[in-house]
């Protein structure tokens, strides 16, 4: 079965004896709500919170119009393709992709992806739209893979899996861009100054002290793109995504890699849906099985994308959980939709320092699972590489490898409907190899720890569910010469915690209750680059009830306030803006440092 946001045929009924009450479901439409007659006809614009690309306020070089499709009901179909060239008589330097769409009826989310020569560039959701009708569009820059955009006659290939019947109506208009630019020393915004290569190829210089600038800003794929980019991808006839249905569905795809490769990195794709969408919610199956819980939204909440080489560890990834349009209160997400619904994020992980094992000249096997998975994951990934132009083969070698095994700690306590549920990780590896290319003999050290915790608590007759999560990742990476002078060293710690409360009440009518729904989610990120410091910090706080009968809400209301800053090297910019009844509400921005959003 092709993939889905929800996969209808898994919709179980809601439980209506008084010693089972209502689940907590999750997944929802909101096409039975009644708008008011004063309302406006116009279409809605709905957004995603983020920080405007350094180059929005520049004149593109070029545009180019890739695809223009009407998704309609695609299930079973292949995914929409289009020729792909780069432009003719067009110098850049960076890329853009643009998605924009638009719909009207009632329709559940959807998740989306555009691949470009089967490698992903774009993983996004829609959300669900009114019969008024609703259009989006968001940026994503896409520099960093410059070197399959400078290719042509390649397949542009774009996956939205929909359903249209007499109950869902929508269809999902959508439009493919992408925007070239030649950016030079130059400002953009008016307050900080963007200072990109004029090309991709490499100048390695052999003086240790004096390093290419290859190995010196190697925090950002955007800033230094690869020199060559492999899909860790599926064939393509249900996308070029690999489907994950359990633990046991790791996958493996055999690459062999240039022999004068001196970089590599990891980029993973990641999405959760079906009885896996909200996998932070899920109890352990002991507790729906011991109830008699009609769901199968159960494994227990832990999740993590493990990436393997040759059967080794190399890294894993516990994703930042995404909710789509359709999540816990879909009155929350209209106009402003959650953080990364419309740019999911990409997971990296370098591997350089395994570069001794994969240049040997022959085939290696990179595998991808999620641990404790159920029905569905969909994942793929990119093999980022950098090779050397003045040497056919460089010399590469391991120095130290920390075997990443996790430390998970489970506890239980539940009678009947009420319990609590605990689940601790931790997860820490430190690997390090040399790479002697024509710049030199150079080691890369690469650190990362992990720290996983959530927390289930059910109470009221399990009427009231409360759920809270913590990630936390730090990872140092560290380039040094063969006599110990450090090159670089980048340091990322990142933090996504997530707060979730809904309590179910009795309803008015036959069937239906009401859900009380609260909502807190944060992603924060501090980075070191060097001596440089940079800060990111988007946070949502989102209140609301709805009537709920089935997976319909019937009606209800939902605010969402938002508040996002980033501090870098690029400048500074805040937005603060707060939305309820489907309307914004406040909304204020400014790119000076040491102020907010007011």
């Amino acid at each position: 079965m092709h993939p889905l946001l929800l996969i209808l045929s898994l919709i179980l009924p809601l439980a209506t004896a008084a010693s089972a009450p209502p689940l907590h479901e999750s997944h929802l439409t909101k096409h039975h709500i009644p708008r008011k007659s004063n309302a406006s006809s116009s279409t809605a614009e709905y957004v995603e919170v983020t920080r405007p690309l350094p180059y929005d306020s520049l004149t593109p070089t070029c545009t180019l119009p890739v695809l223009s499709h009407t998704f309609g009901n695609t299930v079973d179909l292949p995914p929409t393709t289009a020729n792909y060239s780069t432009p003719f008589n067009c110098t850049w330097t960076n890329a853009v992709i643009q998605f924009s769409a638009a719909s009207n009826g009632s329709q559940y989310a959807r998740i989306a992806a555009v691949w470009l020569s089967g490698a992903e560039i774009l993983r996004t959701s829609t959300p669900e739209p009114t019969p008024e009708g609703i259009f989006w569009s968001f940026r994503k820059d896409a520099t960093k893979y410059s070197s399959i955009l400078r290719q042509s006659n390649l397949t542009l290939a774009v996956m939205l899996e929909n359903v249209v019947n007499d109950v869902y109506t929508g269809v999902y208009r959508v439009n493919v861009t992408l925007l070239y630019y030649n950016v030079s020393n130059g400002t953009t915004n008016g307050t900080a100054a963007v200072n990109r290569r004029k090309s991709t190829i490499r100048k390695l210089k052999h003086n240790h002290h004096s390093v290419s600038l290859d190995w010196k800003n190697s925090s950002e794929l955007n800033d230094n793109p690869a020199d060559l980019i492999i899909p860790i991808s599926a064939i393509g006839d249900e996308g070029f995504w690999f489907k994950i249905k359990s633990e046991s569905d790791a996958v493996l795809q055999g690459i062999q890699i240039p022999l004068n490769t001196y970089k590599a990195v990891v980029e993973v794709y990641v999405s959760f849906h079906g009885n896996d969408e909200f996998w932070y919610s899920n109890p352990p199956d002991a507790y729906l099985e011991m109830n008699g819980l009609p769901t199968q939204r159960g494994h227990g909440a832990y999740r993590e994308v493990l990436v393997k080489l040759d059967d080794n560890a190399v890294g894993s990834v516990i994703p930042f959980p995404v909710i789509f349009t359709g999540g816990i209160n879909p009155l929350f997400w209209e106009p402003i939709v959650s953080i990364g619904a419309f740019d999911l994020p990409s997971y990296e992980i370098d591997i350089t320092p395994f570069l001794g094992m994969l240049l040997d000249g022959k085939t290696h096997y990179f595998g991808l699972g999620v641990t404790d998975a159920i029905s569905f994951w969909l994942v793929d990934a990119n093999l980022h590489l950098w090779l050397d132009d003045k040497a056919d083969k460089v010399q590469a070698g391991a120095i130290k490898y920390s075997d990443p095994s996790s430390c998970i700690e489970r506890e239980s306590k539940f009678y009947q409907l009420n319990g609590k549920f605990e689940i601790e990780s931790k997860r820490e590896s430190e690997f390090s190899g040399w790479v002697n290319s024509s710049a030199g003999n150079f080691t890369t050290f690469v650190k990362r720890k992990l720290k996983f915790e959530n927390t289930i608590e059910f109470k009221l007759n399990g009427t009231e569910k409360k759920i809270e999560q913590e990630v936390k990742l730090t990872t140092e990476v560290k380039v040094s010469t063969i006599t110990g002078i450090e090159i670089s060293k980048v340091t990322v710690e990142s933090k996504y915690p997530l707060e979730i409360t809904t309590t179910n009440l009795p309803g008015s009518g036959d069937g239906n209750y009401t859900v009380i729904t609260k909502l807190e989610q944060s992603l924060k990120e501090e980075k070191t680059v060097g001596r440089v410091k940079s800060k990111l910090t988007n946070t949502q706080k989102c209140y609301g009830w709805m009537s709920v009968q089935d997976h319909e809400v019937l009606s209800g209301s939902g605010s969402t306030d938002q508040s996002y800053s980033v501090n870098d090297s690029l400048g500074c910019y805040a937005r603060k803006v707060s939305a309820e009844g489907g309307n914004i509400t406040i909304d204020s921005e400014n790119f000076l440092c040491g102020s907010a959003a007011i």
